[in-house]
């Protein structure tokens, strides 16, 4: 058996027959034309009569924010206040040069006209000042300045202007070369009987505005992307702080509960030995609680393998508490962070979780201190409430650097200013305080304080314990 292959042509455009009209393919320069016709039809020929209203102008700027009330709704619309001042100057132009009375008013309305309607539909206006263009010109009936009269030459630079700021380049490369077609129409066949023409002076001038407004737009452009990709990196730092944050509090949170785990299984385990002569039911109700807490401690530590870095050691030492606060000040005092310590309440035990993540909330607080505001001193609260524990760390501002004497500052440097201190800290920051405060339902706000320093106030609720559950 014989396969013979076959080959499939592509069938004809306009349901023409193969036979006569084969496919040919479109050359490259072709394809060219018809995008570039395509572009012009979508700029200056699709929407054209679309309503596009001006909007106002944003007043967050370095001078117009410090405008306030009336004045800064006022500076809102600048642009169109702009727009119009350059019309009526083009009305008055043209006024002046047709020697004014009603026809050098008709003649200034005509150039008015499209410098007005580029604040409501700007590709519209491009037209307009092409028809009021030629209509100035037959009603100046001069012999100069053909084919745009002084008014409309200023009116029409407006135009192209306003309309290349409000669209896109490709759109003012179309107006642009629309503007020199016109002109060299214009010239060539009804410009004989002028003595200048000023279709040349048009052309550079307006391509040196274009190309300015095309420069700002790539510019703007280039800084929202900026702006874009740096927002984005953002979140995503932010996210990818956030889970580091997540699996150290995981892995501060597994020795906790490893330990309570392990005493509750040893527990278990000797608790029959207390016994003289247990019955088999207790010797049996122990049996599962110590294999539950073993079969528990086995599968936490199997979850927390996940989340652990290959690197990661656990620490030697247990975890730390409220009572290494004093350790902690004092490390931050050789450091040179100047750090008070004030506690109100009775002080009483608190769950190990508690403990640690205040104890982590204070250590990054006052870390962020050296790095942010070094020479300036701190101060920790901490208030054993009914219901819960308050913490409040509360730092100055940072001293003038030509007041911190570097003999006697550790954080100070020869020339006498101050360096930023490394971390002592997880290096996670605000972030890590509201994870670790939002795992413990607690409550917690950061920001500055009036005398020019930062405070961090947290709540972290701790259920009472009755004497029965004791």
């Amino acid at each position: 058996m014989t396969e013979t292959p076959q080959t499939h042509t592509p069938p004809p455009p306009n349901g023409a027959d193969p036979a006569f009209a084969p496919y040919k393919p479109r050359s490259p320069e072709y394809r060219l034309a018809a995008d570039a016709l395509r572009g012009l039809r979508q700029d200056l020929f699709t929407g054209a009569f679309a309503y596009r209203p001006l909007p106002r102008m944003a007043v967050d700027g370095p001078v117009t924010r410090r405008l306030g009330g009336r004045l800064g709704e006022y500076a809102s619309w600048t642009p169109h206040a702009l727009i119009a001042a350059a019309g009526f100057l083009a009305l008055l132009v043209s006024s002046t040069t047709h020697g004014g009375g009603n026809l050098g008013l008709l003649v200034g309305l005509f150039t008015l006209a499209p410098v007005v309607l580029t604040m409501v539909r700007p590709v519209l206006a491009f037209w307009a000042s092409l028809v009021a263009t030629l209509i100035g010109a037959v009603l100046d009936g001069g012999y100069n300045d053909w084919p745009w009269p002084p008014g409309a030459f200023f009116s029409h630079l407006v135009v192209l202007a306003v309309v290349a700021i409000r669209t896109r380049p490709r759109t003012a490369a179309w107006t642009w070369a629309l503007t020199a077609v016109y002109g060299f129409f214009a010239e060539s066949l009804f410009g004989w009987g002028h003595y200048t023409t000023n279709t040349a002076p048009m052309l550079v001038v307006s391509a040196l505005v274009l190309l300015a407004i095309t420069i700002w737009h790539i510019r703007r452009e280039a800084e929202q992307e900026v702006t874009a990709q740096q927002t984005v990196t953002a979140h995503e730092r932010s996210r990818r702080t956030l889970l580091e944050e997540r699996t150290t509090i995981a892995r501060e949170l597994h020795d906790v509960v490893a330990h309570h785990m392990s005493v509750v299984a040893i527990q278990a385990e000797a608790a029959p030995y207390r016994v003289e002569d247990p019955p088999p039911e207790l010797e049996r109700a122990f049996a599962t609680i110590r294999e539950n807490a073993v079969a528990a401690l086995t599968e936490l530590r199997r979850v927390l393998g996940v989340v652990r870095a290959e690197d990661y050691e656990a620490p030697d030492a247990p975890q730390p508490t409220l009572a290494d606060l004093d350790a902690l000040l004092a490390n931050v005092r050789d450091a040179g962070l100047d750090t008070g310590k004030t506690v109100t309440g009775a002080v009483r035990e608190l769950p190990q979780g508690v403990e640690l993540s205040a104890y982590r909330i204070v250590q990054e607080a006052l870390s962020n201190t050296l790095r942010h505001a070094p020479g300036a001193s701190a101060r920790v609260e901490i208030g054993y409430v009914l219901g819960g524990l308050g913490l409040r760390i509360v730092n100055g501002p940072p001293p003038e650097p030509s007041l911190v004497n570097p003999a006697r500052h550790p954080a100070a440097t020869p020339e006498g200013g101050l360096r930023p201190h490394p971390s002592i800290g997880a290096g996670h920051g605000i972030t890590g305080m509201r994870e670790r405060v939002s795992m413990l339902n607690g409550e917690m706000t950061a920001g500055p304080t009036d005398e020019g320093g930062y405070e961090v106030t947290v709540f972290l609720p701790v259920p009472a314990t009755s004497e029965g559950d004791a």
